[in-house]
């Protein structure tokens, strides 16, 4: 049976590559974790702090979200958070996953690491227990700190590697080059770790190319700026490397104007495994499933790019092979009954 374009993208299976947990933090909740851990808010109503969203860059945001992220505390703070993602991502037939989340913001502010990973792993355990959603976390390191900060951040989570799978890059990217954290990135590649990195969002593509060559990351987390460089495309496209795209993101911190004017079908055409992601849902005005309306609204997109766009999002996660092709298939089974 043929569904409109809008309830399919809403109801098919996908995993989501490119979510920060600290930046689901929706107004409400920001608000009754302040009255619960009696914290005084710079806003006197929720409706003020939503006002306080019209971000002008990058740097705009950042200055509001570690202000919200102010009100975690305690280690139920941190599953409330988490939970409540979960809880959207499953309305938003979201099978699988990979988080991040930012212990530098928490650990600075007197919060020991363990207290964040540890609300956020039951979360987490929970999710797959109660909601059949699979789960990563990965651990970023805010590149507007200096390396010596992300190692010190590095030792604090060797104890809790069973709980992280990855490690990633983000905070502020002008004047951050990647190439900062090459020692960081290194010693966890030794440890097994995968790894991620923003690039090619308000940064040039350069970085993209250094987050490649001496980061050595296996996903780059946005990338749209890469069509500036042909051949860092053709690179892209060859070594199939994953770009996480989150498209109401790049509108709200004025990547592009409008979402009629995002590059997602123009990516999609060089043949490059892009997926779609919601970012920092609580402060871009939409989780996953809004991501993709708007684009499957605004683009001359089809079906055959839901379906690819679906497998793509499987295709660049950090599954086991036989998870992988588990979730290939549902997708597959879905469109079989919805044809493209």
């Amino acid at each position: 049976m043929s569904l409109p374009l809008s309830t399919l993208v809403r109801q098919m299976p996908k995993a989501e590559l490119h979510i920060h947990i600290e930046g689901s933090l929706e107004p409400e909740l920001i608000f009754a974790l302040a009255e619960r851990n009696r914290i005084q808010l710079d806003y006197d109503s929720i409706e003020a702090l939503q006002r306080a969203y019209a971000f002008t860059d990058l740097q705009s945001f950042l200055d509001i979200y570690y202000a919200g992220a102010s009100v975690l505390l305690t280690e139920q703070d941190f599953f409330d958070m988490t939970w409540a993602y979960l809880l959207r991502a499953k309305q938003d037939q979201i099978r699988h996953a990979e988080i991040f989340f930012d212990p530098q913001t928490h650990t600075a502010r007197g919060v020991p690491f363990v207290t964040a990973i540890s609300g956020i792993d039951r979360a987490l355990r929970q999710g797959k227990a109660e909601l059949g959603i699979s789960s990563a976390l990965i651990m970023c390191f805010l590149r507007h700190l200096p390396e010596e900060e992300a190692l010190a951040t590095l030792e604090q989570a060797l104890p809790y590697r069973d709980m992280i799978i990855g490690v990633g890059l983000d905070s502020s990217e002008q004047d951050h080059p990647p190439e900062k954290f090459a020692r960081v990135f290194s010693r966890c590649r030794e440890l097994g770790w995968r790894r991620v990195a923003h690039a090619g969002e308000e940064g040039p593509p350069a970085y993209i190319q250094t987050a490649l060559d001496m980061l050595q990351v296996e996903r780059i987390d946005h990338g749209v700026r890469c069509l500036e460089d042909p051949v860092l495309v053709k690179r892209i496209a060859a070594q199939q490397i994953p770009l996480t795209v989150c498209p109401l993101s790049n509108v709200k911190l004025r990547v592009f104007d409008t979402i009629a004017d995002h590059t997602l079908l123009t990516l999609l055409d060089h043949g490059l495994l892009v997926t779609v992601n919601s970012d920092d849902p609580a402060y871009f005005g939409g989780y996953l499933n809004d991501n993709f309306v708007a684009v499957f609204d605004a683009l001359p997109l089809h079906r055959k790019h839901a379906y690819q766009l679906a497998r793509n999002s499987f295709e660049a996660a950090f599954l086991d092979a036989d998870a992988k092709q588990r979730y290939l298939a549902e997708v597959d089974a879905f469109f079989a009954l919805h044809p493209v």
